[in-house]
């Protein structure tokens, strides 16, 4: 399954530490799961932690979930043992928090690399301060990066803005700004958390609007929220129904010659069935996840 379209709806972070967690964590219908050795765990419990994540990484007990661990950054004392226990761990890719340069990521590469990562183990880039920002277009572009995760909470603390802000307004410029990089690239993109999970009506509000602004999905700090992001990000049958009966009718369209085709008294152009295609694709790379 390409990178573009793999379902990303639900990408939840468990901490490594917290073996409980890592059970109840195979039992979840998240499409990705982010084994946490950073923000999650405390420094008492990160060196016991990052064999947790490994083996949980390494497993074949998380079914069709596409698997992750969090490194912490270089500037810390964990850092680089992270990189080189996750190198050979068997997760499809690393999450790198803080990310804000090309030159960092060539060194989280080049770690990598050195203990014997395969090539296809990518680099999910946290984009989580205004160097990161001003530098998103390189660092989407960056050979090993597969995905940017927007670290809302940390962006807000950086800017200097209320989180909780209403509709996220004073974010909403820099996760367009990081959207525009990643579609440039071809990169896929994950809009960051929502911190109180006990609002599930503010929760599906905010699911809604980066789906609108175009986010693959959507980071998770709680299992309760796995259900919603999975709807929101999926097409319902309406939409898969639109997106057959667009396509049927641009076929037929072209076999008799016409000039102008219509769906529901709207005119289709190639984009309206470029749209419908990636829909029904969505649809089925979800199915196939069982």
């Amino acid at each position: 399954m390409s990178n573009d379209l793999r379902p990303r709806r639900s990408v939840l972070y468990m901490p490594a530490a917290n073996e409980r967690a890592l059970e109840k964590a195979k039992t979840l219908p998240a499409d990705a799961i982010i084994f946490d050795l950073e923000d999650a765990v405390a420094p008492d419990a990160k060196e016991g932690a990052r064999p947790n994540a490994v083996a949980a990484a390494g497993s074949s007990e998380y079914g069709n979930r596409e698997l992750t661990i969090r490194c912490n950054g270089l500037d810390t004392p964990w850092g680089a043992d992270d990189l080189r226990a996750a190198a050979t761990s068997g997760a499809s890719a690393v999450v790198v928090p803080k990310v804000g340069s090309v030159a960092y990521l060539d060194e989280i590469s080049s770690i990598l690399d050195g203990a014997g990562a395969p090539a296809e183990l990518k680099i999910w880039a946290m984009i989580e301060t205004p160097t990161a920002i001003f530098d998103v277009r390189a660092i989407a572009a960056h050979p090993r990066v597969a995905v940017l995760v927007m670290g809302t909470n940390d962006l807000a603390r950086e800017i200097r803005s209320r989180l909780g802000a209403a509709d996220r307004h004073p974010l909403v410029p820099h996760l367009a700004t990081a959207l525009l990089a990643a579609r440039e690239a071809g990169k896929a993109i994950l809009d960051g958390v929502y911190n109180d999970v006990k609002d599930l009506d503010g929760f599906r509000a905010e699911c809604v609007q980066g789906m609108e602004m175009g986010f693959d999905g959507k980071t998770l700090i709680h299992p309760g929220q796995v259900e919603i992001a999975n709807e929101v990000w999926a097409p319902n049958e309406a939409e898969i129904d639109h997106a057959r009966r667009v396509i049927d009718a641009f076929e037929e369209g072209l076999r008799e010659g016409k000039g102008v085709v219509t769906v529901d008294g709207r005119m289709i152009e190639n984009l309206h069935v470029a749209n419908a295609q990636r829909v029904l694709a969505v649809a089925d790379a979800i199915a196939a996840l069982g």
